[in-house]
């Protein structure tokens, strides 16, 4: 009984842990090549909306986390023609994209309120995904997988290849990679569309898999969490994917101790953690303190121009 409470457990924390992953994966790389964007829980929800229509409309899930990613990529790009071709403030245009995909998502999810789809459902055979044990490694959806693949590819991408090492270029001094020859712009254009994609498959995870319906605000903010949690890693995928589960397992105990009924520790307190710890953390950027921003790219949230 023992190990079956704590598979369930793990599950849960994997489950709740994945769209924070995804988006804040796509936030790192838009940030390592100079550009913020603070309009991710914008694209979360975007994505959200999306990919529970479409895989409501036709009824394939995989059709669904496909318009999601595009409908993340499709926002990025509003985000990225205002600030990289019309040299918009970034934190103005970010969010300003956030109330937009709130209320874009709140119009084109009305005719979807209380409708629900079928679940993501594990990629392993039934011997493996239902055993008791077992299913703790490979129960789990092709979107959690994804996850954990993306971190080690985006890991060996900045670290190990060339044109990893540009982005991280372009991010640390724009104008001189500009200088050598690089094309700054078309390059955090290209971030900020990978991040739109993964920001997007984040908020689908919400609607496709952890509650597979629609309701109004269904991400709750975990877009900021994803913001927070590239400062919190320091800007790297390693430390990105603890801090991710971190983040989950603290989500996973608010709803244990209400399932268990403990009073000695009010539910909220536990509730309230993680979005303190993002006011902090963003607080800690907007002063420019030396612990808020250690690690960061030299050229982050600067614009920048090729005249």
């Amino acid at each position: 009984m023992t190990s079956a409470i704590l598979v369930s457990i793990l599950m849960t924390l994997v489950a709740a842990s994945t769209p924070i992953l995804l988006a804040a994966l796509g936030e790192l790389v838009v940030e390592k090549s100079g550009v913020l964007n603070l309009g991710v829980e914008g694209m979360m929800l975007t994505g959200a909306v999306a990919g529970f229509a479409v895989a409501y409309s036709t009824g394939s899930t995989a059709l669904g986390l496909a318009a999601a990613g595009a409908a993340g990529v499709a926002v990025g790009m509003v985000f990225a023609i205002l600030t990289l071709s019309l040299n918009a403030n970034q934190v103005a245009t970010g969010l300003a994209l956030t109330i937009f995909g709130i209320g874009a998502s709140s119009l084109i999810g009305a005719g979807f309120v209380g409708r629900t789809i079928t679940r993501l459902g594990p990629v392993f055979p039934d011997a493996l995904s239902d055993h008791p044990v077992l299913r703790a490694v490979f129960g789990h959806d092709g979107v959690v997988y994804l996850s954990l693949a993306l971190v080690l590819a985006v890991g060996l991408f900045l670290r190990r290849t060339r044109a990893g090492l540009i982005l991280r270029g372009v991010g640390e001094n724009d104008a001189s990679a500009h200088a050598i020859g690089y094309r700054v712009i078309a390059i955090r254009y290209a971030a900020i569309a990978f991040g739109g994609a993964l920001a997007g498959l984040g908020g689908a995870y919400f609607s496709l898999a952890l509650t597979p319906m629609w309701a109004d605000g269904l991400t709750a903010g975990r877009g900021w969490i994803a913001l927070a949690l590239v400062v919190f890693a320091g800007w790297r995928p390693g430390r990105l994917l603890f801090g991710a589960y971190l983040f989950g397992a603290v989500m996973t105990a608010e709803l244990q101790l209400k399932a268990a009924g403990i009073a000695w520790l009010a539910p909220e307190l536990l509730a309230m953690a993680p979005y303190l710890a993002t006011i902090a953390v963003l607080t800690m950027m907007s002063l420019g303190r030396q612990a808020g921003r250690a690690g960061a790219p030299a050229c982050l949230g600067k614009p920048f121009s090729a005249s």
